[in-house]
């Protein structure tokens, strides 16, 4: 099968790889480069069909997004086919489609790509994991993920292969498939643990189905998040921690990584993971919405909304969850939060 690449036009990044009948949302941030405030950091769903030799792409973001000089329009769909431009928004940041035989190589010329260095690792926020200490290595499974839109990777490129860029955010799927990884599964859905789990019990509840983010959730995906959150509410029973402990089961509002996941954590927050602003206010602002929220809002409304501005909820002064007191810095706010922990 051929395989699909997305070239930049403007050479700021390496080709990033689209696996076929993957959904991968991109738009501003780290794997494109692109820092205009214009461009939403979910602008464009794409999902090659590396048979038939095109791209499905989806505006996702308010301001257009172009194929040539025709206007894909918010929740529309239109096809990219070798030959044709992309343009991330705004008529800027074009790219092209290519398709080759080889993953070691891309491009009309079988230009060979050079291998890459081994990117950062993320959780499953799309937040750089540096310096992991032994204490952050749990003991029961944990998911590892490629980079691209959220986490990390683990396995290192086979010898004489290029690694592509720009596919963390793929991580999920990956790791929802690795037996080692699972924790639980049914007909319809997986549970992996965090890899970085920012409290003493955290995980994630996966659909088998490929949704691969909320903005594509529809009324009929009501009873799929349903069962989603029964077995994040069987994941907690079955915690020896159950009746000391307070659990929320949430989204968040805006997910780095691509593929849908329910997360199951407890509220004591008490993890070496915890390191930095955005990790403490994605789940303690309204940045971190209640799984019952978000089915409520679906069966409503037949979509989900994420209000304007949310993204900035990331920048909030550090308050106690419980108390709501201020806190200086990450250490203080764990020091204190040593007076809520149950005996």
């Amino acid at each position: 099968m051929p395989i699909c690449w997305l070239v930049s036009e403007d050479d700021c990044h390496k080709p990033i790889q689209l696996h076929h009948q993957q959904s991968l949302i991109l738009g501003r941030g780290p794997e494109t480069r692109i820092k205009d405030q214009k461009c939403s950091r979910n602008q464009v769903e794409l999902k090659a069909d590396c048979n038939r030799g095109f791209i499905s792409v989806k505006q996702l973001g308010t301001n257009p997004t172009n194929v040539d000089s025709v206007v894909v329009g918010k929740g529309n769909q239109v096809p990219l086919k070798p030959g044709q431009k992309l343009y991330m928004v705004n008529q800027l940041y074009p790219y092209t489609v290519r398709f080759t035989e080889d993953t070691s190589t891309w491009g009309s010329a079988g230009e060979r790509s050079k291998p890459t260095k081994r990117p950062h690792q993320r959780d499953s926020h799309g937040h750089k994991e540096e310096n992991e200490s032994p204490a952050s290595k749990m003991s029961t499974p944990s998911y590892t993920e490629p980079e691209s839109n959220g986490a990390s990777v683990a396995e290192k490129a086979a010898p004489g292969k290029a690694e592509p860029a720009g596919h963390w955010s793929q991580g999920l799927k990956v790791s929802m498939q690795d037996p080692k990884m699972q924790v639980y599964k049914d007909e319809k859905v997986v549970v992996i643990k965090d890899k970085y789990p920012k409290a003493r019990h955290h995980w994630l509840v996966l659909p088998w189905d490929s949704i691969s983010s909320l903005k594509v959730l529809k009324r009929e995906h009501c009873e799929l998040l349903k069962h989603m959150h029964k077995v994040g509410d069987k994941m907690i029973q079955q915690c020896s921690d159950a009746q000391k402990l307070r659990f929320r089961l949430g989204y968040h509002a805006i997910p780095s990584m691509s593929h849908i996941h329910l997360h199951v954590i407890s509220q004591d927050f008490d993890s070496p993971c915890l390191k930095n602003k955005k990790h403490w206010n994605s789940f303690t602002t309204d940045y971190f919405v209640d799984s019952q929220d978000i089915i409520a809002m679906l069966e409503r409304d037949g979509k989900v909304s994420v209000k304007e501005g949310t993204g900035e909820l990331l920048k909030l002064p550090l308050r106690c969850h419980v108390c709501h007191k201020e806190q200086p810095t990450i250490p203080k706010l764990k020091d204190h939060l040593k007076i809520h922990l149950p005996s």
